[in-house]
């Protein structure tokens, strides 16, 4: 497995990351037993990069990982996620409040069972909190080796200039892939480049749709989130499913998995990319693996370019609620 460096000073991590969360969240039913034998396959085949949150279950996931942690912890770069506030039914909303940050590390921390958290996220921008309150919260949890490298999620230009200035970014963790591609034109991309920050792409493979496995509204379980995204309503899928086409030809021009494909393109946007595609089974993760080991040239590039050019992707990537939370400003400083 090839690796690449996390940010500008960081440790050198799998090419390809595992996203850990429809192991406990959101994808339908899970099977632990099976979530963990895919965590140990994939630092098998050279994986050493875990992505998980608190808001995953919530802490579901965590605890999940934490097991696995318990047994395989060395040369394993774990990065988890805060920037949320918890009732007793549930998520109520963001909060990045610097009070909020610690006890969401100092959870996190217990759940993990681990002393150090390797890369640590805000999981989305808080408009009622400076990014610089929240990133100073953050610093002060390096300074205790509670936190190695600080990271953001799904945040904007402006954001990520003034989180910067506070402490050094390694990672902005954002959405994505053949079917995502706002970060190319809004300046994400750009600003991260400037700055020396790794861009983590989170659903490379469109949430499982550019895979081709789903066809149909009735192919997700009816506990699946993903019949709440926009983009899986049954008109805009049947719309979308023209990518999904195009996807498969490319792949099968290329002999490899249409997962194969999208990976391979993500990875092929640069060595700042380090996506991380979550599965719970092994099978597909052995398929993900894959990924690493095929080369697009610049013909396969340009000739993915031109057919995607020729679809329209129909449909918001979140619901209303959550879109609003996506490359925001947040408070002034």
């Amino acid at each position: 497995m090839q690796l690449r460096q996390l940010g500008k000073n960081g440790p050198m991590v799998s090419a390809l990351g595992l996203g850990c969360m429809g192991m406990s969240y959101a994808y339908g039913p899970t099977d632990e037993q099976e979530s963990l034998r895919v965590l140990r396959r994939y630092v098998e085949l050279g994986g050493n990069f875990l992505d998980t949150a608190e808001i995953y279950g919530p802490h579901k996931n965590e605890e999940l990982v934490g097991k696995f942690l318990s047994q395989s912890r060395s040369k394993i770069v774990v990065a988890t996620k805060f920037g949320f506030r918890f009732g007793p039914n549930g998520i109520t909303g963001v909060d990045s409040s610097p009070a909020n940050v610690r006890r969401a590390c100092e959870g996190s921390l217990k759940r993990l069972g681990i002393e150090t958290i390797d890369l640590y996220y805000q999981h989305r921008v808080d408009p009622n909190v400076p990014i610089e309150d929240t990133v100073g919260a953050v610093t002060e949890l390096v300074k205790e080796g509670k936190v190695r490298y600080v990271g953001l999620s799904e945040a904007g230009p402006e954001i990520l200039r003034r989180a910067n200035k506070v402490h050094a970014i390694a990672a902005l963790q954002s959405e994505y892939s053949l079917w995502t591609r706002d970060v190319e034109s809004n300046g994400v991309l750009a600003t991260c480049r400037e700055l020396g920050i790794s861009f983590v792409p989170y659903s490379p493979l469109g949430r499982g749709f550019l895979t081709g496995a789903i066809q149909k509204l009735e192919d997700l379980h009816e506990s699946d989130w993903r019949r709440t995204n926009p983009r899986f309503g049954e008109q805009a899928l049947q719309a979308n499913l023209k990518l999904v086409v195009a996807v498969r030809e490319l792949a099968n021009a290329k002999c490899i998995t249409p997962a194969q494909l999208a990976l391979a393109w993500v990875l092929a946007q640069g060595e700042d990319m380090l996506p991380i595609p979550g599965t719970k089974r092994v099978r597909y993760l052995e398929e993900n693996m894959g990924a690493a080991y095929v080369t697009l040239t610049k013909a396969d590039l340009k000739n993915i370019a031109d057919r995607l050019a020729e679809v329209d992707v129909v449909g918001e990537r979140y619901a209303p609620a959550m879109m609003a939370l996506v490359n925001k400003a947040g408070a002034s400083a």
